[in-house]
């Protein structure tokens, strides 16, 4: 429904058919309705409303069969509103919208539970040392060796005479 007159006509079915179902449509069958969305084809002969009814099961089947018995009423009252030269035909579809959001709902809940209790089960654990930073040597630490030689062997040369690098 890119062309926006097709919109239009969408949106004032979609009014037409909630204002009918509100005032004048007196079935005891139908439910809670709510119109959620109405799709129009490009050359406006099709409309499909979805709609969703608070209730349960036998509510929703219900609710369909008084809309599919009250489909002529609403047509006219359509094509009437509308002032085109052809009135849609009507589609009643139920919307999955709402289930399939419940069903989310209940995936990230449960995902959350499952973080909440892989977090309570973490315990910090560092691969080295607790404190990873090299500190300063302080005075009186056992391994001070920086006096000693790298180089220094502890051996003289074979002629006996020191060699210059090894003096530092």
């Amino acid at each position: 429904m890119s062309n926006p007159r097709v919109r239009r006509i969408a949106d004032r079915i979609q009014v037409v058919v909630a204002q009918m179902l509100e005032r004048r449509v007196k079935d005891p069958r139908l439910g809670f309705v709510t119109i959620t969305d109405v799709r129009v084809t490009g050359d406006s002969q099709q409309a499909t409303i979805y709609y969703t009814v608070l209730g349960e099961d036998a509510d929703l089947e219900s609710t369909a069969e008084a809309l599919e018995s009250a489909k002529g009423l609403l047509r006219s009252e359509v094509a009437k509103q509308l002032g085109t030269r052809h009135a849609p035909s009507l589609t009643f579809v139920p919307d999955a919208v709402p289930e399939t959001a419940r069903k989310l709902d209940e995936v990230l809940a449960r995902a959350r539970e499952l973080d909440a209790e892989l977090a309570a089960r973490r315990v910090e654990q560092y691969a080295g040392e607790a404190d990873p930073y090299k500190k300063p040597r302080e005075e009186g630490d056992a391994d001070d060796t920086d006096d000693a030689d790298p180089d220094d062997t502890g051996l003289d040369d074979a002629d006996g005479l020191d060699d210059p690098a090894d003096r530092r």
